[in-house]
């Protein structure tokens, strides 16, 4: 599993921005970035939140009790907690909706 950092550093490349240009858009420096980004130690949660908004990402902290039923939900297309991965999910909340509301347009 990929960390955080790891998450961060795909996204800023994939934009196609050097560190300078993350940190002038999160207003920390080119050194905090590069740190965080080749350095073993934990950086500061509000050091990765700056970083992600920047980029359009969102930090979620999430209890250890539900950590893998999320994982599960994320994995299954954001369908049904607890739905095994990779098998066809029934439709989620979302979907269930607007299937009624469309229902009451027609």
């Amino acid at each position: 599993m990929k960390t955080i950092v790891e998450d961060l550093v795909s996204a800023r490349k994939a934009r196609g921005w050097t560190q300078a240009q993350l940190a002038e858009r999160t207003m920390l420096s080119r050194a905090t970035v590069q740190k965080v980004e080749t350095d073993k130690t934990d950086p500061h949660f509000s050091t990765l939140y700056e970083m992600s908004r920047a980029m359009g990402m969102e930090l979620m902290v999430v209890p250890s009790a539900l950590r893998e039923e999320l994982e599960m939900f994320v994995r299954a297309g954001g369908k049904w907690l607890g739905h095994p991965p990779g098998v066809s999910a029934p439709l989620s909340i979302v979907d269930e909706i607007l299937n009624i509301e469309g229902n009451h347009k027609r």
